[in-house]
């Protein structure tokens, strides 16, 4: 049976309180440093529930990031599907992290490279998600290029990429002025670049 350590009315289900927990918790201050009674206690649910839902704390990791993976996808692809022209619906990766970041658990970077770090044993069934999430930017991004750079886009995608996996390392550091502001503006002129040489 669930237990209520805070005392705190608590309505979504069991699992998707410790995804919660998880998602935070592990955003916030790592994988290592969080306990699974820290990730119990602030789920207010009793141990037996997350070995029966994730058979344990690698399961639970594996989980939360694939939910966040989830998350993100969508949360990508609605930037990209508001956004008028290619070269805006290339530059909605930047607008997407902003979207997920005041929608989700904002965290200190991306959750999938701090994952990487944190557990980098390439047996740890976590790595297929952050495979499947490189996969997606890697696709995606040279999608996107292909409709703003005729002549090489997969050059256009790993820049774009580059100055995105910059700002999420601004964003790790606690950078100011905001990270995702300048990587996008830096961004939107390596665009122009390629629009205005083509």
């Amino acid at each position: 049976m669930d237990q209520d350590t805070g005392g705190a009315a608590v309505s979504a289900s069991p699992r998707d309180r410790l995804l919660d927990a998880a998602d935070e918790l592990f955003s916030r201050d790592g994988i290592a440093r969080t306990s699974v009674d820290q990730v119990l206690h602030h789920a207010h649910v009793a141990p037996g529930t997350l070995y029966a839902h994730f058979g344990g704390k690698d399961g639970l990791i594996v989980a939360a990031l694939r939910r966040r993976l989830d998350r993100w996808d969508r949360v990508w692809q609605e930037a990209i599907d508001a956004a008028a022209t290619p070269a805006e619906k290339l530059l909605a990766l930047f607008d997407a992290v902003s979207t997920y970041r005041g929608r989700y658990t904002p965290g200190r970077g991306c959750a999938f490279l701090a994952t990487s770090t944190e557990l980098p044993d390439l047996d740890h069934p976590v790595h297929a998600v952050i495979t499947a999430e490189s996969t997606l930017l890697l696709t995606r991004l040279n999608r996107l290029a292909g409709a703003v750079a005729t002549d090489a886009p997969a050059t256009l995608a790993d820049d774009v990429l580059l100055v995105y996996d910059g700002a999420m390392a601004g964003l790790q550091r606690g950078r100011t002025p905001d990270p995702l502001g300048h990587g996008r503006t830096l961004a939107s002129r390596l665009i122009q670049n390629v629009v205005e040489t083509e």
